[in-house]
């Protein structure tokens, strides 16, 4: 396979300055070897899920007879939230709980009364197929946001895409419930991949214009090694924009903060907005603020890393929180990871062995 350069429009290299502090901002906000600052936290709360989605757990590698974690290895909600608490002193302001499927995580609403009392947005990432029986309880533990992963409006589309037969309904279902209990807007993602599921983008988009919920399309990626990626089942987010555009006409709308990785988009009749989000042909590493913590705790840099930071082995052996800390900030500060900015067509290639979406989140 010849390499193939996949281009980047508005990604770019932070210039510093020669002998520049590169440990902390002016303001004192940590900050990495790219100036940039840790903003938010992703903790992965199981690495199991109940569908087989073919772009993250395809059935051929996550049979009956994989060996999942233990429940000894997995960190306790008091581990989780501690190491949550120091990372909200460090400056993160959105802590997002992923899996795996993290409703399927027991007592996952105690994990976000305890998160809840800290000073920052909590959000959940779910496929939606439990969140009916489980949105009111979320709200009521103090969550703020949900966001809903939907690859199909179409029933025999979506069962081909999750493989494991759940119907549409019972995420819509859920969808509605979430709303009900108020976490809306909810935020419905929709990973597109060409040739499998990218004619449901006109049917996804008229289903939810003027339902007050935000639409995104996320270009399908590289993360991990299981999935058998290439750039041809890419489709970049501009043609995604251009379909819809051509049947209900959009306008840009500027990003809600600083380092958003969505693009946003109107419906100029006003039936609400959508968002791509283009990590493959527009990469946003410059501006990226993300940090991972794996379930068994582990601590990632980057969605497409190769390995990570041992967090459990220091937070089980009795190190205080003020050594927790040191320890967190200079892995941030050693932080120079700009993946999706270097990426080539060599990347299908079992080469290099990255940790896989289930395990980390998105």
């Amino acid at each position: 396979m010849t390499d193939r350069i996949i281009p980047i429009i508005r990604a770019t290299r932070a210039t510093l300055p020669p002998g520049r502090d590169l440990a902390a901002a002016p303001d004192g906000d940590l900050v990495d070897l790219r100036r940039r600052r840790v903003r938010d936290l992703r903790i992965s709360v199981t690495d199991r899920c109940n569908f087989r989605c073919v772009y993250c757990m395809p059935k051929e590698v996550f049979g009956d007879d994989y060996a999942y974690l233990s429940r000894k290895q997995l960190l306790s909600f008091e581990e989780i939230e501690r190491v949550a608490r120091i990372f909200v002193d460090l400056g993160v302001e959105k802590i997002r709980l992923t899996g795996g499927e993290p409703l399927l995580r027991k007592y996952i609403e105690n994990l976000i009364e305890r998160l809840a009392k800290l000073p920052v947005e909590i959000t959940l990432t779910t496929n939606g197929s439990l969140l009916a029986k489980k949105a009111q309880a979320l709200k009521n533990a103090g969550l703020h946001r949900v966001t809903v992963s939907l690859d199909g409006i179409d029933d025999a589309t979506f069962k081909r895409m999750n493989d494991v037969d759940y119907a549409v309904g019972d995420v819509l279902d859920g969808i509605a419930a979430a709303s009900a209990a108020g976490l809306a807007p909810i935020k419905v993602n929709c990973v597109v991949k060409r040739g499998s599921n990218d004619d449901q983008i006109l049917p996804l988009a008229r289903h939810f214009r003027h339902s007050g919920h935000i639409l995104r399309f996320i270009e399908y990626m590289d993360v991990g090694s299981s999935n058998g990626w290439c750039m041809d089942e890419v489709l970049p987010s501009a043609g995604v924009v251009a379909r819809i555009n051509e049947e209900f006409p959009l306008d840009a709308i500027d990003p809600n903060y600083p380092g958003e990785v969505a693009e946003r988009w109107r419906y100029a009749d006003g039936g609400g907005e959508i968002g791509v989000i283009s990590s493959v042909t527009q990469a946003f590493c410059a501006t990226c603020t993300r940090i991972r913590l794996s379930t068994e705790g582990q601590l990632y840099t980057c969605l497409f890393a190769q390995s990570g930071h041992d967090l459990r082995a220091l937070l089980r052996k009795g190190g205080g929180d003020e050594a927790l800390r040191r320890e967190i900030a200079a892995i941030w500060r050693g932080r120079d990871d700009r993946y999706s900015e270097v990426r080539t067509a060599a990347t299908a290639l079992p080469a290099a062995k990255k940790i896989e979406m289930s395990y980390i989140g998105g």
